[in-house]
């Protein structure tokens, strides 16, 4: 096709609206959009004639999912689709998916009835883990809104984060792409550029946002990216967009050509301790310039600062993010450490760095 169009609320609550576009095969995104807003608001449109067909092509993507499906035993697996867009295709995946599938809120159903559709709060997962537990299921897929996130709950009822899923991805996807260049973003641990770089790969760290990731797929040929959101990106097969359907297919078949579950492939990771990416809000014009007063007081005290997006301070102590996010007025902060003193040294140098710039900082108990 010559482009697209998604209505979507993304990963919003309900009474949010947007659009994602493609033109060709690359995303519509930053000055792009800006530029159709300056179109739209002259009203200088092309004009001709054209036609419209209606085109159900569930069937053909199912089978399309399917045909990467690789898995060599049957497991157990609860699905949660959060009344979420992927209800219907999941129902006829699962019809022809060996193993056994529990769906948990399958019917789509935009005001999200049992609970919002985010599978990176854990609050959310709370029905999946009982799935799991209470079915003796080897694994737990859950789906955010509009199915182009995935999060992952193992047999024993621990969550794996979008950080460690693609650590357990690369593992795979670089056997048959060895020293490829695998990108994650700015959010996610510092234990999987390690990983990546341990499986003989060239880990990336990139901005946040999909459309972003996408591009720099693209650019540099990377076969698989991710970010702690759980958006997830395979052009090892697939075709660079992050699908969390097909996300599923790829972790099921690897989980189950294991020999063992999903618990020993995140295990294999070493242990940190992190803060939920903790969320609070800021002006949407402020939330920039604290951004910029952080840089700025970092970099004269010479601090050791990545600021590709936002400011990643690196530390003895680990790592500490704070970010303005693309979709919302709000700030985002995370830090990651060895040692829970550790942790706490690192959150207060985020909470120091936000009072001087006049902000009350967050509790990061519960995700702001």
């Amino acid at each position: 096709a010559d482009g697209g169009i998604m209505i979507t609320g993304s990963h919003n609550p309900p009474e949010y609206n947007g659009i994602k576009m493609m033109l060709g095969k690359g995303p519509v995104y930053g000055a792009m959009i800006q530029e159709l807003g300056a179109i739209a608001a002259a009203g200088d449109y092309a004009t001709g004639a054209g036609n419209a067909e209606r085109v159900d092509v569930q069937d053909a993507y199912v089978a399309r999912l399917l045909r990467d499906y690789d898995g060599v035993r049957d497991l157990k697996i609860a699905w949660d689709a959060g009344n979420g867009a992927t209800g219907e295709i999941l129902r006829r995946l699962t019809a022809t998916l060996p193993g056994e599938h529990i769906l948990l809120f399958d019917a789509i159903d935009g005001d999200f009835p049992n609970h919002h559709p985010d599978p990176t709060v854990e609050k959310n997962l709370v029905d999946l883990k009982k799935a799991v537990a209470e079915h003796g299921c080897d694994i737990g897929i859950g789906f955010d809104g509009d199915g182009d996130r995935i999060g992952a709950i193992d047999h024993l009822g621990r969550v794996v984060w979008g950080d460690q899923l693609v650590a357990i991805y690369a593992a795979d996807v670089l056997k048959s792409h060895p020293g490829a260049t695998i990108i994650a973003d700015v959010k996610a641990s510092q234990t999987l550029f390690d990983e990546i770089a341990r499986l003989g790969g060239q880990p990336l760290m990139w901005k946040t946002g999909h459309s972003l990731l996408k591009a720099k797929m693209a650019e540099t040929g990377s076969p698989l990216a991710g970010e702690m959101s759980g958006h997830i990106f395979f052009a090892d097969k697939w075709y660079g967009f992050d699908d969390a359907l097909y996300c599923a297919v790829r972790l099921i078949g690897q989980v189950s050509r294991s020999g063992g579950p999903l618990a020993a492939l995140r295990d294999r990771l070493p242990e940190v301790i992190n803060t939920p990416e903790t969320r609070f809000q800021a002006d949407e014009e402020r939330k920039f310039q604290v951004v910029r007063e952080v840089k700025e007081r970092l970099k004269a005290e010479g601090a050791q600062v990545n600021d590709i997006d936002g400011v990643r301070v690196q530390t003895p102590d680990g790592w500490w993010l704070l970010r303005a996010s693309n979709t919302q007025d709000v700030l985002v902060a995370r830090a990651e450490s060895s040692t829970q003193d550790g942790l706490e040294r690192l959150k207060s140098m985020v909470v120091a760095q936000l009072e001087a710039s006049g902000l009350e900082a967050p509790s990061f108990e519960n995700g702001g």
